[in-house]
C-alpha cells in the first residue's frame, strides 16, 4: 500500500472515529463469519456462525453464572453460598452470625445436631494459652517413641496441597497463615519449597513420585531427605500418601508447561517435561514393606511417619493392623482422606465413585484398629469436606484426633470456587502458575486471613464443646450427636455407626500445652 493511500485511510480514521470503529468491528465480524463456516471442527458454529460462538463463552462462564445469579444459597457444591459466606467472614474477621433461624431442613435424612447441656461448661473458666483463646493442642503426643515427638498446637491443620498445583502466592499466605494460627501445613506430594519456609510446622508429604526426596535416577533417596529435614528445622512430620480422596489409585500428571525451573528444581525432575506421579511406589509393594519403609524414614529422621489413604478395599488394612500387633512398628499417625475430598485435578469417575466417604471408611479402619487394641497408640486426622465446626465435631466424636482442611483453606484466602484449578485459569489467583493471575493473592493479606479463619473455626469449636459440657473438643463422643434419620426420627452417631470412641482421659487444657521441641 502506497503512502498517500495510507495517509488518506489515517485521516478517515480520525475525522470519522465512530464510523471508522463500526467499519472495523463489520470486518471483523465478516472473518469470524468465513472461518466459522468453513471450519469444521465445531458444529454450532458451523451451523451458527459469529452467534454459535455465544454457546462457547456461556458454558466456559456457567459456574460463575449459577454461582452469582441462578443457585439457591444451599444448592451450590461443593461447597454452597452459606458456606463459602461463613468462610469468607471468618477470614476476614468480619460477624460470621446468621439471622433469622436456620435454612437447613432438620427433618432431611443425615443431618446432625449437637446436643448441648443443660449446665454448659463456664466459658469464664475456660483456661487461655499464650494468650490466644482459641488455642486447642492435640490431647496426643504423635510418635512419643521416635526422637522428635510432636504434638500441634492445633487441632486443625491446613491439608496437602502442592506448589505446582497452588500457585507460589498461595502457598506463601497459608504457610503464614499456619503460622501465625499455630497450625501446621502439608507440603502435598510436590514436596518442600521455599515457599513453605515462612515460619509454620511442616508436614512433609512423600508421594510415588518422592518429589524432593529422590536421587537423578528418580529413586527415592534417604540420605537427601536426611539432608533437608536436617537444614528445616520447621518439618515436624512425614506422611507417606498411599492414595487421596480425589483420585484413589491413580497418579497425577503436573503438564509440561507448569514444569519451569523452580518447581523442576523443587521436585528433583526435567524442566519442560510432564511431572508425573505413578499410581504406585517403587519402594514397597507389600504391608511388611511399606512397615520397613516407615521404619527406615523414622529412623533416619528421627521424625513421626505417617500415612494417609483413601479407604477402598478392607483387606490392607486388616493387614496392616496384624503387622502393627505383631512387630510393635507402624505408622505413627494415619489420616483417612474421604471421597468426597480433594483439591487436585481428577477424572469425573474417580471423583464421583472410587473411594469411601469419610464417615464410612474411618467407621471401617477405626473400629479394626480398635479390635487389635492399637486405636488408642494411633493419632488419627480427618480428612474430607470437614472445614466447619459441626463436621470437625461429627469426626472428633467419631474418633479424630486431628482435622485437615484444603478447599476451605483455598476459599480463605479467596478461591470463589470457580472450578478452574485443572486448567491453570484460576480466577482467584490461587490454582494456577499464571503470573498474572497469581499476583492478585497478596501473600501478607491472604495470610491473615486464613489465620483468621482457622482461629475463627478454633474459637467455635470450642464454644460448642463447652455448650455440651467440655473443656476440650477432644472430649466429645458419638452419644454427644444424633443424626436425623428422616421425620421425627432421630439417633446416636454411635447408636448408627455401631462403635464408641476410644475413651479419652482428659485431665485440664493446660496439661497439653507442653510441645516436645525438635533438637539438633
Amino acid at each position: 500500500m502506497d503512502a498517500p493511500l495510507m495517509d488518506q485511510i489515517l485521516n478517515w480514521i480520525e475525522t470519522y472515529p465512530l464510523s471508522s470503529t463500526l467499519v472495523g468491528l463489520l470486518l471483523f465480524l465478516v472473518l469470524v463469519f468465513i472461518r466459522d463456516i468453513t471450519q469444521k471442527t465445531h458444529t454450532i458454529q458451523r451451523n451458527f456462525p459469529i452467534v454459535g460462538r455465544l454457546r462457547y463463552f456461556l458454558e466456559m462462564i456457567g459456574p460463575e453464572l449459577r454461582q452469582y445469579w441462578v443457585a439457591h444459597d444451599k444448592e451450590e457444591r461443593p461447597f454452597d453460598r452459606t458456606e463459602r459466606s461463613w468462610i469468607y467472614a471468618t477470614a476476614k474477621g468480619q460477624n460470621n452470625n446468621f439471622g433469622f433461624g436456620t435454612t437447613e431442613i432438620q427433618y432431611e435424612p443425615g443431618y446432625p445436631i449437637i446436643k448441648h447441656k443443660a449446665f454448659p461448661y463456664p466459658e469464664a473458666k475456660a483456661y487461655i494459652h499464650n494468650q490466644d483463646p482459641s488455642c486447642i493442642p492435640c490431647l496426643k503426643i504423635i510418635g512419643p517413641k521416635r526422637k522428635f515427638p510432636y504434638r500441634p498446637y492445633s487441632i486443625i491443620n491446613i491439608s496437602a496441597m502442592s506448589f505446582g498445583s497452588l500457585g507460589k502466592n498461595a502457598v506463601m499466605a497459608l504457610n503464614r497463615g499456619a503460622r501465625d494460627s499455630g497450625a501446621y501445613q502439608n507440603t502435598g506430594e510436590g514436596g518442600l519449597s521455599h515457599y513453605h519456609l515462612e515460619g509454620a510446622d511442616m508436614v512433609w508429604q512423600i508421594g510415588t513420585g518422592y518429589f524432593g526426596a529422590r536421587d537423578k535416577s528418580g529413586k527415592f533417596s534417604l540420605d537427601v531427605l536426611k539432608e533437608k529435614v536436617g537444614k528445616n528445622p520447621c518439618i515436624k512430620m512425614i506422611e507417606i500418601k498411599l492414595s487421596q480422596g480425589a483420585k484413589p489409585g491413580k497418579g497425577g500428571i503436573l503438564p509440561a508447561k507448569k514444569v519451569n525451573a523452580e518447581i523442576a528444581a523443587i521436585r528433583h525432575v526435567e524442566e519442560g517435561k510432564d511431572c508425573i506421579s505413578p499410581n504406585s511406589h517403587s519402594e514397597f509393594t507389600s504391608v511388611k514393606e511399606l512397615v520397613q519403609f516407615i521404619e527406615r524414614i523414622a529412623t533416619g529422621t528421627g521424625l513421626p511417619v505417617g500415612i494417609k489413604s483413601a479407604v477402598g478395599e478392607i483387606e490392607f488394612w486388616e493387614e496392616l493392623s496384624q503387622e502393627m500387633k505383631q512387630t510393635s512398628q507402624g505408622p505413627d499417625f494415619i489420616t483417612i482422606d474421604g471421597g468426597e475430598g480433594g483439591t487436585g485435578a481428577a477424572p469425573l469417575t474417580y471423583a464421583d465413585h472410587v473411594s469411601l466417604p469419610f464417615k464410612i471408611g474411618f467407621q471401617r479402619v477405626y473400629t479394626l484398629f480398635q479390635r487389635e487394641g492399637l486405636s488408642e497408640q494411633i493419632v488419627w486426622i480427618g480428612s474430607g469436606k470437614l472445614g466447619f465446626p459441626d463436621r470437625a465435631v461429627v469426626a472428633i466424636a467419631m474418633g479424630c484426633d486431628l482435622i485437615n482442611v484444603a478447599r476451605e483453606a483455598m476459599l480463605s484466602i479467596g478461591c470463589i470456587q470457580a472450578q478452574k484449578c485443572h486448567t491453570d485459569h484460576c480466577p482467584a489467583g490461587v490454582a494456577t502458575q499464571n503470573w498474572w493471575l497469581q499476583r492478585g493473592v497478596d501473600p501478607e493479606i491472604k495470610g491473615k486471613r486464613a489465620a483468621k479463619y482457622i482461629q475463627g473455626f478454633r474459637k467455635e469449636l470450642l464454644s460448642l464443646a463447652h455448650s455440651c459440657g467440655y473443656e476440650h473438643p477432644g472430649q466429645f463422643t458419638g452419644k454427644d450427636v444424633e443424626i436425623s434419620m428422616g421425620m421425627n426420627r432421630y439417633q446416636t452417631l454411635e447408636g448408627l455407626l455401631g462403635y464408641k470412641r476410644d475413651e479419652v482421659h482428659f485431665t485440664k487444657l493446660q496439661d497439653y500445652t507442653i510441645f516436645p521441641k525438635r533438637q539438633a
